[in-house]
């Protein structure tokens, strides 16, 4: 008999972080989840994940809404429904709920969770098995103090846990944030890749101003350094070919990507579940950013561990992730909600083994965290 949903539980978990982590468009002391569970018929459970960052700041989406909305939108729609066919739910959420990104992916999260537990498979293998048991994972220099970012990537440097470092900026001034950045790189030196993202803080004059200076110390790659609506502005600065930019806050979905990458806006997609909404959205913008020879990043809302194995068992299936991943959210929780923590040494996150996402809940924690 076909397993049917019998039951949708959503609950928001508040977790500390390990230091601010701060951006240009919030300063996080917390990480808010969105925990998504959903039962079937014959006992299994999936689980899924939504986060945001700071709430409001970042985009359309809150803890708040994206609960309220699962509990009065998308479990009557999907209760009662065969639980073992991920394309036919999609279908039908598509159709009665525009937009909630977010919302979309924790669902569809669960669902194929628990259709690899199920078949007693990883999830990677819905999505035609892994090609790599580890992904490569930078880390995010973001207490928005040089010294302290310093010392944190030396220490993540020694203890081999990453050896790839983005920095936030877009905060200060140009010239303070471009000291910022060549202190950071002369201290790493220059066989460590480092990074930036702007998140959208800088008008396209600022870019331009800093293109060259950014290059010369020895940045990589620069990340939406303009406001995500100036498609014309990401293409000219893609196309003065000074850095490689990065696409991120401008990608939400298949039509942003086919816009991105139809215009040259972006050199490199970074793939975000959430933003996409959804695995199967995420892994339709790999194709489109792979047949335009646009290159790949596995990006992250700074999600918990559930979310970043999920998009970590999406990434490994792809032959090729040129600028590696960031997938290290759960390393920014001061606790996990797991029984057993993901596994992040020699600069890489091991890919579970299990069934379905291959995590087990810590229930006393997932208890302890959520909000009252």
């Amino acid at each position: 008999m076909q397993p049917t949903i019998v039951d949708v539980t959503t609950h928001i978990l508040d977790i500390p972080t390990i230091r601010p982590h701060k951006m240009s468009v919030a300063t996080m002391q917390n990480q808010t989840i969105v925990l998504v569970r959903i039962k079937t018929s014959d006992g299994i459970e999936g689980i899924g994940e939504a986060t945001t960052i700071g709430g409001l700041n970042y985009g359309g989406e809150s803890p708040e809404s994206i609960k309220t909305n699962i509990d009065a939108y998308f479990a009557p729609l999907i209760m009662g429904q065969p639980g073992d066919n991920p394309a036919a739910l999609r279908v039908r959420i598509d159709k009665a709920i525009k937009a909630n990104h977010f919302a979309k992916s924790a669902i569809e999260t669960a669902i194929y969770d628990g259709c690899a537990k199920r078949l007693g498979v990883p999830l990677s293998t819905l999505f035609g098995g892994a090609v790599h048991e580890e992904i490569s994972v930078a880390w995010t220099l973001a207490s928005g103090d040089t010294d302290k970012d310093i010392a944190e990537a030396l220490q993540m440097l020694e203890a081999r846990r990453h050896n790839i470092f983005k920095l936030k900026v877009g905060m200060r001034p140009l010239k303070d944030d471009l000291r910022h950045i060549a202190a950071i790189k002369a201290a790493v030196g220059d066989e460590i890749s480092v990074r930036i993202d702007v998140n959208q803080g800088w008008s396209e004059t600022q870019a331009l101003q800093m293109l060259r200076p950014l290059a010369d110390i020895g940045v990589e790659l620069v990340e939406q350094p303009i406001h995500e609506k100036n498609l014309p502005g990401m293409a000219r600065l893609t196309g003065l070919g000074i850095l490689p930019i990065m696409a991120d806050e401008a990608l939400k979905g298949r039509e942003d990507g086919f816009a991105l990458a139809s215009n040259k806006c972006a050199d490199v997609f970074a793939i975000k579940i959430e933003q996409a909404g959804g695995l199967q959205g995420a892994r339709d913008l790999i194709g489109i950013a792979q047949a335009a020879d646009i290159a790949l990043y596995g990006g992250t809302m700074l999600e918990g561990s559930i979310s970043t194995v999920a998009a970590a068992h999406l990434f490994a299936t792809v032959n090729k992730l040129e600028w590696g991943t960031e997938m290290f959210g759960p390393l920014l929780l001061q606790d996990d909600i797991l029984v057993e923590r993901l596994d992040y040494r020699d600069f890489a996150l091991k890919l579970p083994k299990g069934p379905g996402l291959g995590i087990t809940l810590d229930e006393e924690k997932v208890r302890r965290y959520t909000r009252k």
